[in-house]
C-alpha cells in the first residue's frame, strides 16, 4: 500500500518516532541497561557497575553513566573524602523505565519459544 492510502504523514513521523528513536538511542543500548539494571536496587559505586556490567570498559561505562546522568535517569553523588567516594543511584524517571524493561524481558522470555517457532516457519517458507 502506499503512503497516500495510509494516515501515516511526514508529521506523524516528526512529533512520534523521532523522539521516540532518540530515546530509544539512548536508553536500549546494551551498555545502557546493564547499567540501569546494576543500579536499580540502590546506590552503587563505579567499581560495581564495572563488575556488574560484563565486558564494558571503563571508558565505555564512564560515557554511559555520563549520558545516562545527562537523561536524567542516573543521579550521581560525590561523598567529599578522601578519595573521593561517588554513588550512582536511578532517579525516580529510571526506576519507572525499569519497571517497563522488566515487563520487556519478561514478555520476551514469555513469547521465546513461540518467536523462534515463528522464525523457523518463515525460514522454511523460504526454503521452498
Amino acid at each position: 500500500m502506499s503512503r497516500s492510502h495510509t494516515n501515516v504523514t511526514a508529521q506523524v513521523i516528526e512529533e512520534e518516532a523521532c523522539p521516540l528513536a532518540e530515546v530509544l538511542d539512548h536508553v536500549a543500548g546494551k551498555w545502557s541497561i546493564g547499567v540501569l539494571v546494576a543500579a536499580a536496587h540502590g546506590p552503587v559505586r563505579f567499581t560495581e557497575l564495572e563488575r556488574a556490567v560484563e565486558g564494558i570498559s571503563r571508558r565505555m561505562l564512564t560515557l554511559t553513566v555520563r549520558r545516562l546522568e545527562r537523561d536524567g535517569l542516573l543521579r550521581r553523588t560525590v561523598y567529599p573524602t578522601v578519595p573521593p567516594k561517588v554513588e550512582y543511584e536511578l532517579t525516580d524517571m529510571a526506576r519507572e523505565l525499569y519497571g517497563t524493561l522488566r515487563s520487556l524481558t519478561d514478555w520476551a522470555q514469555r513469547h521465546r519459544a513461540d518467536i523462534a517457532a515463528a522464525r523457523a516457519r518463515y525460514d522454511a517458507a523460504q526454503r521452498a
